[in-house]
């Protein structure tokens, strides 16, 4: 999943400062979910600290990405007329919308109790969801952005 992710950083990096910014995003949260996921053997308190870091970073990536990097990449698609890529994108925005509550209910049950007994099994189905969306969000970012990278290089 991590690997997926560079691979993301490399191929749409340079869109923009915000995609940018986001894919780091993107990159933190996966670390401190790989850190959280392999910290079984620490006490609560200190599990607790990691996954409260996580879930702000999460939710923060979530944020962004509905608030600001779809609206920017339906823009961009929306800029060169391509309807078939915005109709492809919508298709994957349901795909990465379908993860978000998902996501938003795990953050919601770890800020309300202190208590970690399910834990890991959360997590692993976290995981699941995480690289579901990440999935989506790359191909979206890949029929609306590298669609037209041809049309931007001939300019």
């Amino acid at each position: 999943m991590l690997e997926n992710c560079e691979d993301a950083k490399e191929r749409w990096g340079g869109v923009s400062q915000i995609i940018d910014r986001w894919l780091h995003e993107r990159q933190q949260m996966l670390v401190h979910y790989c850190a959280l996921s392999e910290t079984n053997n620490q006490n609560d308190d200190e599990r607790g600290v990691k996954l409260r870091r996580m879930c702000e970073i999460m939710v923060d990536y979530i944020s962004a990405g509905h608030f600001e990097i779809y609206d920017q990449l339906v823009r961009e698609g929306r800029e060169f007329g391509d309807e078939q890529a915005l109709k492809e994108a919508g298709e994957r925005f349901k795909e990465v919308d379908a993860t978000t509550e998902k996501l938003l209910d795990f953050n919601d049950k770890y800020q309300e109790t202190d208590d970690l007994t399910a834990l890991d099994a959360d997590l692993s189905e976290l995981g699941e969801t995480l690289e579901a969306r990440f999935s989506g969000e790359d191909r979206m970012i890949a029929v609306l952005h590298d669609a037209n990278k041809d049309v931007v290089q001939a300019s």
